[in-house]
């Protein structure tokens, strides 16, 4: 006689659950403004901007440079290594433990990438954060990177782009942080002293120490839509004004309106923006 819970019903379950267990977890995501499910893979090819709401994902480095130089063709700058831990840092984990972490989960040294190209048929040497190490934080390594970048521009006579996606200096290296303010603005003093064009692209979010550096030093600076770009966060302001903010306040777009953005563009735009720019500012180089 059949025992139709033990014979049928419990292994039609064990099947059912055995081929979700086959699905990978992370094949969809969650749009962090609309909360719209979207298939990674397609997010991948809409260059991680969500269908709906238009709300901009993060963009990983490689994704970055893929979407700017022609035919997604460009070479990497080997970057110079730093001290992982110079000050022995530690709070609820050490400092390097944190950074073995990140390496693994992003694949990445830090939380920059250079690379070298054609933009519109124009050199250039762009320097991209990618904000899921560490939040983008820059440490001496972003300042290395910053600076090598630069140089790099300066030899080639190309133009130099830096597109950062930060919360700002990172705690982790205390003071040897903050002197990467100065040091990525020596970086920009460079590309100007050569007389090449110095572009800033803020991607959301572009935050304390970065903002109050080199990415507000742009000869042009162009923001993708709906970046919030500031020093401190607008909670934080709040609470020491004592006022309530308006709510678009730090975004890209009020900021064009007060004039510290130049060109606010759709990151499907991007590249033709940039080229459009470079035609006008390199046709002599």
């Amino acid at each position: 006689m059949v025992n139709w819970i033990k014979d049928i019903i419990r292994p039609k379950i064990k099947t059912m659950f055995s081929k979700i267990k086959d699905v990978p977890e992370n094949m969809w995501v969650p749009c962090p403004k609309c909360s719209t499910l979207m298939y990674r893979k397609d997010l991948h090819n809409h260059l991680n901007v969500c269908p709906k709401c238009d709300y901009h994902l993060f963009l990983g480095v490689e994704d970055r440079f893929e979407s700017l130089f022609d035919d997604g063709k460009y070479s990497l700058l080997d970057l110079p290594k730093v001290k992982d831990d110079p000050i022995n840092f530690k709070d609820l984990k050490k400092y390097k433990e944190r950074l073995e972490t990140y390496r693994a989960k992003t694949k990445s040294q830090d939380a920059i990438g250079v690379a070298s190209g054609k933009i519109g048929k124009n050199d250039a040497v762009v320097c991209a954060f990618n904000f899921e190490f560490m939040g983008g934080s820059m440490g001496t390594f972003v300042g290395e990177a910053i600076l090598k970048g630069a140089e790099l521009a300066v030899k080639k006579n190309a133009a130099f782009i830096v597109i950062p996606a930060s919360g700002g200096a990172r705690m982790q290296e205390s003071v040897l942080s903050l002197m990467q303010m100065a040091r990525t603005t020596v970086a920009v003093d460079k590309v100007r002293d050569a007389g090449l064009p110095y572009i800033v692209v803020f991607a959301n979010p572009t935050l304390g120490g970065v903002s109050a550096s080199f990415a507000m030093l742009g000869d042009i600076h162009i923001a993708e839509k709906g970046a919030v770009i500031g020093f401190a966060g607008k909670r934080v302001i709040e609470q020491t004004i004592k006022q309530k903010l308006p709510p678009e306040f730090q975004t890209a777009e009020y900021l064009r309106n007060q004039g510290m953005v130049d060109i606010v563009v759709h990151r499907k735009d991007l590249r033709e923006t940039i080229s459009n720019i470079l035609k006008m500012l390199m046709h002599n180089k």
